[in-house]
């Protein structure tokens, strides 16, 4: 008779995607005797959709991780094969960097990271159940029998819960990429009282490049100057040489075939179950909701430096295989195509995000913590921002100490985790620029000014890196105040300069600051009437520039932080029965006993609590002195 095999670890973390690597390594890094399995080791840090990190929104959370010491900046910085700034064109507020991977080489180097951790362990298992007594986690047993203690578990299982991949009628019980599924862990949890729904994600093909032709498509390059993800790389080490991506796009004949095809799709004919996101459609999504568009764009991307693999970006789909060699062989380029890997749609387990509270800890399961796609979220991203949290949070309950809460005015994260834990999403949860209500202050290029100072008091950012950052800002601050107060006179020197940068005359005096607020201006181009210009590096550059041209926008948005904060800084108490709160309606009582809001802000954001549920219940704390 075998002997089961009983470890003890302080944290156990559960899956090894992006959400799980930032878990374990925050953990393990905070000198918790740390843990973290997977169905395959070969799946650490798994690509299975897009092969690259950032875009719009989702570099800001990057940036935002890096800032507080996660991993995922300092990864992609080291494995990139192209990266761009994108919406350059607008504000500052919506720049976001987006890098290309080499996908083999992202993994690769993630996997050592985690193996040259100290008290980190991997282990290759599937994880079958939870262990729970009288309401607080113990530890998890694999499908083996094997029982690994612990006194906070991390659950990050990615698309991987009895994962279907699915396109036309063919379906395999399988998680991405042909990879094994976990098929056991469901059971448990629903056995311990954790409602699970059904969400759907999809991913393109992958073509062999040689069977295409570039001349047909438009060639997208990398920018010229390449700027790092990470706060701690020197971009110097990191200009290179990059791949190229290229642009096509659909036309009617590929919205024909589609159309005349349709009733093919799983999606459509009822075979897949899961919600897929809406801000990520499927191609015959986009042609049934978009029939008005003759045209999408798609965008082919290498999946590596050492492969002739290519991902067809935009074109995600579950339509059978002969209607996916049809129509991609419309597409300009594309005519001659060969696919290596299918499109599929992959449908998961996963939970509702208003069962976890602003720390991801389960509300009704002490010390158990989820993270991504598990909390129905979509993309890495995502998921990786959610990991980190978890995993300190996870490490700091085992230690006794009280949760990291990011709210919305400090950072994206704590935009994504409170929309998460606070609204009903029917869907994926993809975060966007236009979900932060102060996304003038929540910048990709300020993320080290905002987050580096609670990422060092939580001690995963090193005391060199703090007081290099305190130093910056102690620098902006200065120069900018400098700049505000030296005068300019209409002198010649200063009219032939605003003449030869396209700028009106003065007819009066003026001051730096206000030359520097003209559109045709910057810290760079007054040099030559500036006696006290100094040599300073690009990064703190850019933040006088910034902080100078949008100074009465931020000032206007710090206000509205500052209304936020009262509001959110009135704390509610944890055993409040609002059910006992009879000026509250019906629904109100019920949401607010459901969603076990931190504080006041976080309740007003409650579907179904009014403002008018609110004001009853700042009165109710107030007669009642809470």
């Amino acid at each position: 008779m075998n002997k089961v095999v009983e470890e003890y670890y302080d944290v156990v973390i559960v899956g090894a995607g992006h959400a799980g690597c930032e878990a374990a390594l925050a953990s393990a890094r905070l000198g918790l005797n740390t843990i973290m399995f997977t169905v395959s080791v070969d799946s650490i840090a798994l690509m299975p959709c897009n092969p690259n990190i950032g875009g719009s929104s989702k570099g800001h959370l990057v940036r935002e991780l890096d800032a507080l010491g996660g991993e995922m900046g300092k990864n992609i910085d080291k494995t990139f094969i192209q990266s761009r700034m994108l919406n350059t064109s607008k504000g500052p507020a919506v720049h976001s960097l987006r890098a290309q991977a080499d996908k083999q080489d992202y993994t690769r180097e993630m996997r050592r990271t985690l193996e040259n951790t100290d008290h980190l362990t991997i282990r290759q298992a599937e994880v079958a159940d939870i262990i729970v007594e009288e309401g607080k986690i113990t530890g998890v047993k694999t499908f083996s029998g094997a029982v690994y203690h612990a006194e906070a578990v991390v659950l990050a299982t990615g698309t991987y819960l009895k994962a279907r991949c699915i396109y036309g009628d063919v379906s395999n019980y399988t998680g991405p990429n042909g990879l094994q599924a976990a098929n056991h862990l469901s059971a448990s949890l629903i056995a311990n009282g954790i409602d699970l729904r059904r969400f759907k994600t999809g991913t393109p093909a992958r073509v062999d490049r040689r069977s295409l032709d570039f001349s047909k498509m438009q060639e997208q390059k990398g920018d010229e100057r390449i700027v790092p993800f990470s706060f701690s790389t020197d971009p110097e080490s990191i200009q290179k040489d990059q791949v190229s991506c290229y642009l096509t796009y659909t036309n009617e004949e590929t919205h024909r075939i589609i159309r005349e095809n349709i009733d093919r799709s799983p999606l459509f004919s009822g075979a897949i179950e899961g919600t897929g996101p809406r801000y990520c459609p499927s191609i015959e999504d986009k042609v049934v909701k978009f029939p008005d568009k003759d045209r999408h764009q798609i965008f082919i991307e290498p999946e590596g430096l050492y492969t002739n693999e290519m991902y067809l970006s935009g074109m995600s789909s579950s339509l059978p295989e002969d209607v996916q060699f049809a129509m991609y062989r419309t597409l300009a380029g594309l005519e001659n195509v060969k696919i290596v890997r299918n499109a599929y749609a992959i449908e998961y387990d996963c939970i509702n995000a208003n069962d976890v509270l602003a720390s991801l800890e389960f509300k009704k399961i002490s010390g158990l913590f989820s993270a991504g796609q598990f909390n129905g979220s979509s993309g890495y991203e995502e998921a990786a921002v959610q990991g980190f949290m978890a995993g300190v949070n996870a490490a700091r309950k085992v230690k006794g100490l009280a949760p990291v809460v990011l709210d919305r005015s400090q950072a994206y994260i704590g935009v994504l985790i409170d929309d998460l834990v606070t609204k009903e999403n029917q869907e994926p949860y993809r975060m966007m620029t236009s979900r932060a209500e102060y996304r003038l202050l929540l910048r990709q290029d300020n993320a080290d000014l905002r987050l580096t100072a609670i990422g060092h008091d939580i001690g995963l950012v090193s005391d060199e890196r703090y007081e290099y950052v305190m130093n910056k800002q102690r620098i902006i601050n200065e120069e900018v105040e400098r700049i505000r107060n030296v005068p300019v006179g209409a002198s010649k020197e200063t009219q032939e300069l605003l003449a030869a940068n396209g700028c009106t005359p003065l007819n009066t005096g003026t001051t730096l600051a206000e030359l520097i607020r003209r559109p045709e201006l910057d810290y760079e181009k007054i040099r030559p009437i500036d006696a006290g210009h100094k040599d300073l590096p690009e990064d703190i550059i850019e933040q006088i520039n910034i902080e100078l041209k949008y100074e009465g926008y931020i000032q206007r948005q710090q206000k509205q932080v500052d209304n936020f904060k009262r509001v959110e800084c009135r704390k509610l108490p944890e055993n409040l029965d609002y059910m006992e709160i009879k000026g509250l309606r019906l629904e109100a009582r019920q949401k607010l006993n459901m969603f076990r809001p931190l504080s006041i802000g976080q309740a007003s954001r409650i579907s179904g609590v009014t403002p008018a549920d609110v004001s009853v219940l700042l009165i109710y704390l107030s007669q009642n002195k809470i």
